[in-house]
């Protein structure tokens, strides 16, 4: 497999797979959140560094005709200019941009419009459909447009480079067909998806004991696959936000109005059994903040998890509990956080995640290894400002998410060859 920091791109045209699918500002139209462009940066730069020029493609949001204004990459262009410190050209056309491909120069970037402004890009058809079998046929149809679409957009270059972790699970265009028209010696992983891929292997296949998993969330359902592939490898499993409710419901406690998948109690009990059996410890919240109601100004009491007063919901994590979930924490050696401990939106219910940001912190800086995951986790971490006290923070999301729970993503194996 070809490696982007042994590869020299002079005079080679590489098109990069980025995920610059950033927040905009709904009144200035500006990006208020440029944490994937920077991401893409040592790609970017290292193929310029060498000589190369750039072709930057990526989707925004989920457009539903072409052109869409309101998901023009156009609009981000100042951000990313303002952070390689050059201009960007842009191609209004990601599908006809042969000419302005053919005329990059060396150190030079060019950034193709929205991928998803073509249906071929998802492999998805858009519309209604009389019957089941006419969408079929379109499916069918619109996979060997898919082909062709990447055909095209990989005629433009000389080198594919995918640094989109954050899409890498879906076998769209640009992500997965693309590849099977580079050889491979010309397509390779940017060192985004690199480093995305040592932290998560290093959590998977080499990590230290004690390795505590931290699963918070709303759904036990949500988390079910990655619970499961966890419990061969780790020695502490912590349970938080409103899935807790789940678990307690399932071992016969009171609940009140707390969030319950009331169908899942038996799957809740057998992991439970699961862990009892592997010899892995799970912590359960023993103590909660209750809300009177789901609002910012709901009136708040504390009680046992399993004893939650009638017409009352846990929204966070006590004192007691995050006493107990700190100390397993401290005593780690590796830590994976995906999913709050409750509703930290709201300020009355931040204190149970915001301990456990500073747990983790504080755990990785006594020399544990910790890998956060997940866009509740990822923003509670950057809300402490404690991203750079951590030892790998991902930006992948539900990409993450399937890789630890043991799948195989299109992206990573249109790469890899496996």
């Amino acid at each position: 497999m070809q490696t982007i920091d042994k590869f020299n791109f002079a005079g080679k045209k590489a098109i990069v797979r980025v995920d610059f699918n950033v927040p905009l500002n709904k009144e200035t139209g500006a990006v208020s959140d440029d944490t994937r462009i920077r991401g893409a940066l040592l790609t970017i730069k290292k193929i310029l560094a060498d000589g190369g020029s750039v072709i930057l493609m990526s989707h925004m949001g989920r457009p539903k005709q072409n052109p869409d204004p309101k998901f023009s990459l156009k609009q981000i262009i100042p951000a990313i200019e303002g952070l390689v410190g050059q201009k960007i050209q842009f191609a209004e056309d990601c599908a006809n941009a042969d000419a302005q491909a053919t005329a990059l120069k060396p150190g030079e970037i060019l950034l193709l419009e929205n991928l998803r402004f073509y249906e071929e890009e998802e492999g998805k058809p858009r519309g209604e459909f009389a019957t089941d079998e006419e969408k079929k046929e379109a499916k069918k149809v619109l996979k060997a447009k898919q082909k062709e679409f990447a055909k095209k957009l990989a005629s433009y270059a000389d080198v594919y480079v995918n640094d989109a972790f954050g899409t890498a699970h879906r076998a769209h265009a640009s992500t997965a067909v693309i590849a099977e028209y580079f050889t491979t010696e010309n397509k390779m992983f940017g060192f985004l998806i690199n480093s995305e891929l040592i932290a998560m292997d290093k959590v998977l296949k080499d990590a230290k004991a004690p390795f505590t998993a931290i699963m918070g969330g709303a759904k036990v359902s949500d988390k079910i696959l990655i619970i499961e592939n966890l419990l061969d490898r780790v020695q502490n499993l912590i349970i938080g936000g409103g899935m807790t409710y789940t678990f307690i419901k399932a071992l016969g406690g009171e609940i009140g109005n707390s969030l319950c998948e009331a169908d899942k109690l038996d799957l809740a009990l057998e992991i439970l059994n699961k862990a009892k059996a592997k010899g892995v410890n799970v912590y359960i919240p023993t103590d909660a903040v209750n809300a009177d109601k789901f609002a910012a100004d709901a009136a708040t009491c504390i009680s046992k998890t399993d004893a939650t007063p009638e017409g009352w919901m846990g929204l966070d994590i006590a004192d007691e509990t995050i006493k107990t979930f700190s100390e397993v924490i401290a005593n780690s050696k590796t830590v994976l956080w995906n999913g709050p401990m409750g509703v930290f939106e709201m300020e009355k219910f931040a204190k149970g995640t915001t301990a456990i940001a500073h747990a983790v912190a504080t755990a990785t800086a006594n020399g544990a290894f910790s890998l956060i995951g997940g866009g509740d986790s990822v923003a509670a971490i950057n809300k402490n400002k404690l991203a750079d006290k951590v030892s790998y923070v991902s930006t992948g999301g539900g990409a993450m998410l399937e890789y630890m729970e043991g799948k195989s993503l299109p992206g990573i194996e249109a790469i890899r060859g496996f």
